[in-house]
């Protein structure tokens, strides 16, 4: 499986220098691709789009993110997840409970709630990002079937301050008015 992961990555690295790259936020929204060898432009499984050309994500982060990637449509398919500035791998997603006939379509809040699917989460720092990934494992790879085709969605959401941090704050600035009324007054 590494060696498979290694070769993906040379390949989709090479690939992802043309790839249509999508700029997202960190607003936590969801953002669909597709996998799909029969129609892809390189033939191999890597995320495609709409126009079936290979698809990155890109953004830049100033502070940390947590980035979720889930399987959607029929469960049981998995993805090797990788950042593109230097072909790193991310990670893989988990392993799916149960594999097909589970389907919840494109309702990727329900997948990532469901064990039943594949799904990771990797948490980012500040930094330059292009992500992308491959099919690592499709539920319908087995001896009966040749498609390996399958939706899935990958989601930014910014890493919140503690709420500890606020009262923090307000703590040291009232600490320091106080501070600063004592100066002033001898």
């Amino acid at each position: 499986m590494i060696k498979k992961s290694v070769l993906a990555a040379a390949l989709l690295s090479a690939i992802c220098t043309q790839a249509e790259a999508i700029t997202i936020t960190a607003d936590g929204a969801w953002h669909a691709f597709d996998v799909d060898p029969s129609v892809s432009s390189s033939g191999y499984a890597e995320w495609i789009d709409l126009n079936n050309d290979t698809l990155s994500f890109d953004f830049s982060l100033s502070g940390s993110a947590i980035l979720k990637v889930v399987d959607a449509g029929f469960a049981g398919d998995r993805f090797a997840v990788f950042n593109g500035v230097g072909s790193l791998l991310l990670g893989p997603t988990s392993s799916p409970v149960n594999n097909y006939p589970v389907n919840v379509g494109t309702d990727f809040n329900a997948a990532f709630a469901d064990t039943n699917y594949s799904r990771g989460e990797f948490l980012l720092g500040p930094g330059n990002y292009q992500i992308f990934g491959y099919l690592l494992e499709s539920a319908l790879d087995d001896s009966n079937s040749a498609i390996d085709a399958t939706v899935g969605a990958i989601s930014l959401t910014a890493v919140p301050l503690p709420a500890a941090a606020g009262l923090y704050a307000a703590g040291a600035g009232l600490l320091g008015l106080v501070s600063r009324r004592r100066k002033s007054t001898r």
